[in-house]
């Protein structure tokens, strides 16, 4: 049964202070059939607080989108930008051991909150940043010890599409499953589209992600600009962008998928106040695509 779900990332950010209080008041407003949860680092200081609060609300949250940056501590390396100019590092021993305990301690503190919201999935960013996907290989071999201790914590730990500076997300996924057979994928289809390849999953030689059930969600989100086109990253709504949204429903039915939908378009401008209307008029669109 198909739920679709709105990111709580798409309605709290830097410009209302990353105050998730503020769910109390828009969440009776939004004609979703749930939220999947964004963590933000910066809220580790106050979890319990947090985990309290968010709870008296009685949200249905069966997806956690773990802190998007904790992988950036599993690459062994950085990438700095200064003076218009790129440099890597590799990091010493003693920093990279520490940076993968730190890694271990954050993603504790991620799969408490998904326990605790009664979360059994939760979305995961492999690579990120600066460094995004250069140490892949890296980033795999260490994924390890996450992902066990996700199936401890009862959660299955699902790697995302994220946009890459090095390669391609869909490779990357590809090295992933070569090392992880069971592995279950989150598919944005803007993240996607930021590559070319939203329908890809669908071809000849990657349609067993989808055919193998290895997509266990989806983001449904929209794309404005071209390939690899870094000026614009922003997530649009359904409608708003280039996503061959037609096709790509058409040939989700083909495969039967009866998992879950987030949309994760940015709902607040500059002064922090959120659109409701247009978040539920991607719930609408979506629904729609799904009853054809």
């Amino acid at each position: 049964m198909n739920r679709v779900l709105c990111s709580t990332g798409a309605l709290i950010g830097r410009p209302n202070n990353r105050d998730y209080r503020l769910l109390e008041k828009f969440a009776p407003e939004l004609d979703c059939d749930g939220f999947e949860f964004m963590v933000y680092s910066s809220w580790y200081s106050e979890l319990d607080r947090l985990i309290e609060t968010v709870k008296s609300y009685d949200l249905n949250i069966p997806v956690i989108h773990c802190e998007k940056s904790l992988s950036e501590k599993l690459a062994g390396g950085v990438v700095t930008y200064e003076n218009d100019k790129y440099s890597y590092r590799e990091l010493t021993p003693e920093d990279d051991s520490a940076n993968l305990e730190k890694a271990k301690e954050e993603f504790t503190m991620n799969l408490r909150v998904a326990n605790e919201f009664g979360a059994r999935k939760m979305v995961f960013h492999l690579w990120n940043g600066l460094i995004s996907d250069r140490n892949i290989e890296r980033n795999i071999e260490r994924f390890a010890v996450l992902r066990e201790m996700a199936a401890k914590a009862g959660i299955l730990l699902m790697v995302e599409n994220v946009i890459c500076n090095k390669y391609d997300p869909l490779s990357d996924l590809e090295k992933v499953h070569d090392v992880y057979p069971d592995i279950s994928f989150t598919y944005d289809t803007k993240m996607a589209e930021f590559h070319g390849q939203t329908l890809d999953i669908f071809k000849p030689g990657r349609e067993w992600m989808i055919a193998g059930g290895h997509i266990g969600h989806l983001h449904i989100n929209d794309y404005g600009g071209g390939i690899m086109d870094w000026g614009n990253l922003k997530v649009l709504p359904i409608g708003k962008g280039h996503v061959n949204f037609d096709s790509f429903f058409k040939a989700l039915k083909k495969y039967g998928y009866d998992g879950d939908l987030t949309v994760e378009s940015t709902a607040f401008d500059r002064t922090g106040t959120v659109d409701l209307t247009m978040l539920n008029g991607c719930f609408g669109r979506i629904r729609e695509y799904l009853r054809q």
